[in-house]
Parts: C-alpha cells; sequence; structure tokens
C-alpha cells in the first residue's frame, strides 16, 4: 500500500488513527495492538504471501531477544558467553534469511557464469522490506547483549518491527528512539498540534515524491533505458540522465522519509530523520552524515567498529572503510553495480581522509574558511555523488559504462536529443527540470528545519490548527487527484531494496 494512494489516505491511515486513540481511551495496550496488526495489514496488502515470514522473524528475534536478556542479567561468567552466543546465533539467523532471499539468486548466477554450471533454484522473490526489518532487528539483538536493552512485552516489540510509517523503506530504527514513547502514557492521547504539523510535513514528502521526483523521473528513465539498452548518450544527454537520476532519487527517498515521519507524528511518535539536505555537504564524509543518516549510523556502529574502525592502524582504518562501503552497497541490492557503487564510495572516503591528513589541523581550517576551496570543494563532491549513482541507477555495467563515456565525451552535439525525443521529451525542458531541482535541493530549507518550525508553531498557536489543517488537506487531496489521473502510480525507488 503506497502513501500516495487513495486507499491508503481515504481509508486505512484514518480507521487506523481513530481506532488506536478510541482504543487507548480504555487500553494502552490494547491500543499499541491495535497499531502492531493495522502494521502487519498494511505489509500484507501489498505483498500477502510474505506476512507469514515477516511474523516468524519477529517472533524468532524476539525469543532471541528474551533468552540474551535473561542470560545477559545473570551476570555469572558462562550465562555471559551464553549470552555472546545466542546473540551471534540471532543475527546469523537474520543474515541467512536475508541472503537467501536478496542475494540466492545472484550467487547462482555468478556461479554458473564462472564455472560453467547450470543450476537453477527458481526465481526467488525479494519480500518487500526485509532489508530495513531485518537491520532493525540486528540492531536489537546486538544492543540487547551490549547496550542492556531488555523487551518483554511481545505487543510493543512487534510494534516496534512493524510500524506501519517506517516498515517497508525505513528509517532503520533502534529499541532505545521507540520503546519509551510506546510506554509513555501521552502517545495515546490525540494531540492537535502535533497531527496538524505532521499532517503538513507529510504533505511537504507527498508534492516531493508526486510532482518533484515523479516529474523528472521520465528524464532519467529515457536516458537510462535507451543506455541499458544498447544505446551511447551524447554529452548533454548523458548529463541529462545522471542529474535528473541525481535529483529523482533524493526527492523520492526524502519525500518518503518526510511522511513517514509527518505520520508518526499525527500518532505522536518520533522518527529519527534520514536526511539533512545532502547535497549541500562540501565533502563526501558530510554527505554521508547527511544522506540515508540511520543507514549510514548503523553501518557505522554495527559494522564500521565492529570490523576495528579506525583503532588498529592506518591500513586497517581504510580497508574498513571500502569494506563497510562495499558491504553497503550490497545491501541495496544484489547486483556488480551495486558492488561497485560502494567501492567507488569507499574510495571517495579514503581519499577524503587522506586529503585530510596531509593538510592538517591548520591548513584544513584555513581551506574552510576560504568560500572559494568550500564551493569548489561542493563541486567536487557532486561530481563524485553523480558519477557514483549512474552506477546504482544503470541496470547493466555496459548501460552505466555508455552513459559515463558520454559524460566524459563531448563532441557532435547535433542529435543531442535522441533519446528524449525518442520518449517525447524536450531537451530544454529536462534542463530546466535539473536546474530548478538542484536549487531546491541545495538553496531551499531542509524540511527537517520547516518541520520543526512547523511543530512549535501548531503546538503554540492551538486555534490556528483547524485553518491550517483544512488547507494542508486540500492539498493532500489535489496532490492524490493529480497522482491517481496519471497512468500508472510509481513506488517509491526505496521499495526495491
Amino acid at each position: 500500500m503506497l502513501f500516495t494512494t487513495a486507499s491508503f489516505i481515504c481509508l486505512f491511515l484514518p480507521i487506523t488513527l481513530v481506532g488506536f486513540f478510541a482504543i487507548a481511551r480504555a487500553s494502552h495496550v490494547a491500543a499499541a495492538a491495535w497499531l502492531f496488526l493495522a502494521s502487519v495489514f498494511f505489509y500484507g496488502y501489498w505483498m500477502p504471501e510474505f506476512t507469514l515470514l515477516l511474523l516468524a522473524s519477529i517472533g524468532g528475534n524476539y525469543l532471541f531477544g528474551v533468552g540474551i536478556a535473561r542470560l545477559a542479567d545473570r551476570q555469572g561468567p558462562s550465562d555471559q558467553q551464553w549470552a555472546r552466543r545466542l546473540m551471534i546465533t540471532g543475527v546469523a539467523a537474520d543474515l541467512l534469511l536475508l541472503a537467501y532471499f536478496k542475494y540466492a539468486n545472484f550467487f547462482i548466477d555468478n556461479l554458473n557464469a564462472a564455472l560453467g554450471f547450470e543450476w537453477n533454484i527458481g526465481k526467488v522473490i525479494l519480500p518487500i522490506g526485509i532489508s530495513f526489518f531485518t537491520f532493525t532487528q540486528i540492531a536489537f539483538l546486538v544492543d540487547t547483549w551490549r547496550k542492556g536493552v531488555r523487551e518483554y512485552k511481545f505487543v510493543h516489540y512487534g510494534l516496534f518491527v512493524t510500524y506501519f510509517p517506517h516498515l517497508i523503506a525505513g528509517p532503520v530504527l533502534h529499541h532505545a528512539q521507540m520503546m519509551p514513547q510506546f510506554k509513555d502514557a501521552s502517545t495515546y492521547k490525540f494531540h492537535g498540534g502535533n497531527f496538524t504539523a505532521g499532517l503538513a510535513i507529510f504533505a511537504i514528502g507527498m508534492f516531493k515524491k508526486v510532482v518533484l521526483a515523479d516529474g523528472i523521473s521520465p528524464y532519467a528513465d529515457a536516458i537510462f533505458h535507451a543506455a541499458d539498452a544498447g544505446g551511447s548518450p551524447v554529452f548533454l544527454e548523458a548529463w541529462i540522465g545522471a542529474i535528473a537520476y541525481t535529483l529523482q532519487l533524493y526527492f523520492d527517498f526524502s519525500g518518503y522519509s518526510d511522511m513517514a515521519i509527518g505520520l508518526s507524528w499525527m500518532f505522536n511518535v518520533r522518527l529519527p530523520y534520514n536526511f539533512n539536505s545532502p547535497y549541500k555537504a562540501v565533502n563526501i564524509s558530510e554527505f554521508w552524515r547527511r544522506w540515508h543518516m540511520t543507514l549510514s549510523q548503523f553501518l557505522r556502529d554495527y559494522l564500521y567498529i565492529a570490523l576495528g574502525g579506525n583503532r588498529k592502524g592506518t591500513v586497517r582504518r581504510y580497508s574498513n572503510l571500502i569494506t563497510t562501503m562495499v558491504l553497503g552497497g550490497l545491501w541495496h541490492g544484489a547486483s556488480w553495480s551495486f558492488v561497485l557503487w560502494g567501492l567507488l564510495h569507499g574510495l571517495y572516503l579514503g581519499i577524503n581522509h587522506g586529503f585530510r591528513v596531509i593538510c592538517g589541523p591548520t591548513l584544513r581550517a584555513r581551506l574552510d574558511r576560504s568560500r572559494a576551496f568550500s564551493l569548489l570543494a561542493w563541486l567536487l563532491t557532486m561530481l563524485a555523488v553523480v558519477t557514483a549513482w549512474v552506477l546504482f541507477r544503470a541496470e547493466t555495467l555496459t548501460g552505466a559504462g555508455h552513459i559515463l563515456l558520454g559524460m566524459v565525451s563531448p563532441g557532435d552535439h547535433a542529435d543531442v536529443a535522441t533519446f528524449l525525443w525518442n520518449d517525447g521529451l524536450a531537451l530544454s525542458t529536462g534542463v530546466f527540470w535539473c536546474v530548478a531541482l538542484t536549487a531546491i535541493a541545495c538553496l531551499a530549507p531542509n524540511s527537517n528545519r520547516i518541520g520543526e518550525s512547523l511543530l512549535r508553531h501548531c503546538n503554540r498557536r492551538l486555534g490556528a490548527n483547524a485553518v491550517l489543517s483544512g488547507a494542508v488537506c486540500a492539498s493532500v487531496i489535489f496532490l492524490l487527484t493529480v497522482n491517481t489521473l496519471r497512468d500508472s502510480v510509481s513506488a517509491f525507488i526505496y521499495f526495491n531494496f
């Protein structure tokens, strides 16, 4: 069920919202159970065949978590060892489940190609959201053993994992971020200010998806589809395709994250922010502190640091960076394109860290104060990011190669709009979309700041909430109408991961 469809906005959301607060008057636990069941229905509506898989994963991880907690609480040396072993077993089971559904076909296909075998296990269908609910539960098991996290109520744990605003495409959640909110009595009382601000940030996210991301997507699709089919885009078309996808991906995923945050505010729940204007970053390290922030934090805390981080020498630090980013790339999908994308970002990070070491603190401080250097650093960072997104988007390495070659081959532009023209698109309109959305992404205040300002305003001036809610509802209805009247409704890009 997509956030941008009538079935969600006109049926699922109001029924779930009204039911949650109505039931909460009698029992907070029952209200949490209602939201848990509604979230399971939300997932099953999209992929009913995998609902049992989701519930089995939740039940198994819950039992592992309870077992780890009880062993760890005994304080005996052997108990601690068994708690650690149980944690490793649970994490391994999660990773094996993820590996089967996400990488089995990739592994068999590459093994057949390398060794000449003809093994066939059939087409393994990827359950939607498996990467997100698996990583969420891995973090829970590790935190239960390492940080003393405890959860003995199955309803709360089930709600923590399945909570529908984040279930399909994140953000990656931690137990400590959510459980105190589900236990807080104020969460179960309707709050007009939170509802109005949440509705407003939901509308902003919907605008990002329906108008901006879906508006520019034809220009990316035209170029990438042609390149994957064997075409060779020339200079301007290659750049328009690469930049269009760079902007489409951002507004699509940040739009989803905004909608998830807005929906949660309506339920008096705060989700962590996932974006902080990443295309304003002036180096690749800053980019990763701003882009898909919850995944970046997960990779840092549970992979990079676990590998040794920067504690075991310079060579080990850089190899850990590259390993983390390669595995982060592979997390996005079973494709050599994702592996190369992760490797490229690992190299970017290594070069950035090396440059900062060579400069030293004094020169770095001087460079950081220089506007000219900041502009140059921003341009270089965006060039690196756009180049890597080509690998991320292309369905084949050959297609990515065609676009990358076009980006570095300025030449005869007589047939510059061939692929766009074939799709009924104008070159000038594509340029306008790229310039306009770049300006929004790089110059406009981000939705986090807008949302926090709206939240303060709505909680201070309760009398204005009705007017604002009416205006936002009208905007949502307009965007819903626009989306419904299209030939097809596009899913969010990160649903594929």
